[in-house]
Formats: structure tokens, C-alpha cells, sequence
């Protein structure tokens, strides 16, 4: 069985959270994987940057970080079992960015976290080419989710 566990440590109260984790369980099925998990940990700016700075040795705030477990290979196997990693997302970024690009704070929460997901799969951006199989990957899953701009 899948799971998805999400760790607040910020104080308020986030309702948008129980869509968030039915659409990374929907994720884990459509790539296939089945007795999988990781973690989504919402924190406030000095949190992440302060695991910028530790980790990529980037000294400001980021929208997301993640942390995979098992980064040796390039795409994870989906008939493997696999504790995956941890994703963090700053939720004030998630905020101010859904204002400046017009669209909900679900959307972008949502965004954020199958973003991260997919990087903990082992997919990248760095090229174009990269960048169009991720972003068509996150995409439909959003959208098969009501999930849109």
C-alpha cells in the first residue's frame, strides 16, 4: 500500500492538504508503484533556507527542496518497494507564488509537491528535453485531478 505522509511545521492550518495527498497517492498509481511512501514537509522561509544553505550551499528561500533516498539511479523502477524521500515546500512561497501567477494556492501547493514527487523519481529539468517528459508528466496528473489554472 502507498502512503504519503505530510509533516506541518508551520502554525496555521492548511485545508488543501487532504487534496494534496490524494493527488500524490493518484501519482504513485499512474507511475505504477504500489508499497511506497514518502514525506511532504510544509515549512516557513528561515526553514528553508537555512536547508539551502546546508545542503546546496544556496543561501536564500526556495519554493521546493527535495531529499531522494535512493538518488544512484537516473528513473526508479515502479515493481520495486521504495521509501522514496522527503519534499519540502515553503508555504509562504507557495502563496506569493500562486498571487503572482494567478491561480489558487491549491493549484500551486499541488504543483509543488507532484514536482517534487517526480524529482524523487529521478526526473530532472535541466534540458529541454528533460523538462518536457517532467512537465507533461506533472501536468497530466493535475489535470486528471480537476487541478488547473
Amino acid at each position: 500500500m502507498n502512503r504519503v505522509e505530510i509533516n506541518n511545521l508551520c502554525i496555521e492550518d492548511i485545508e488543501e492538504l487532504d487534496t494534496v495527498q490524494r493527488v500524490l497517492l493518484y501519482a504513485l498509481e499512474k507511475e505504477g508503484f504500489h508499497d511506497t511512501c514518502f514525506s511532504i514537509i510544509l515549512v516557513d522561509e528561515e526553514y528553508i533556507q537555512r536547508i539551502n544553505k546546508m545542503y546546496r550551499n544556496i543561501d536564500r528561500v526556495t519554493d521546493v527542496i527535495t531529499f531522494a533516498l535512493d538518488d544512484e539511479k537516473e528513473v526508479l523502477n515502479a515493481s520495486e518497494v521504495h521509501v522514496l524521500g522527503d519534499i519540502y515546500i515553503c508555504l509562504s512561497k507557495a502563496r506569493s507564488q500562486a498571487k503572482c501567477y494567478g491561480h489558487s494556492f491549491l493549484r500551486e501547493i499541488s504543483f509543488l509537491a507532484v514536482h517534487g514527487f517526480y524529482h524523487l523519481l529521478g526526473y530532472d529539468h535541466m534540458t529541454k528535453e528533460e523538462e518536457e517528459v517532467m512537465f507533461k508528466k506533472q501536468e497530466e496528473v493535475l489535470e486528471e485531478n480537476g487541478i488547473t489554472r
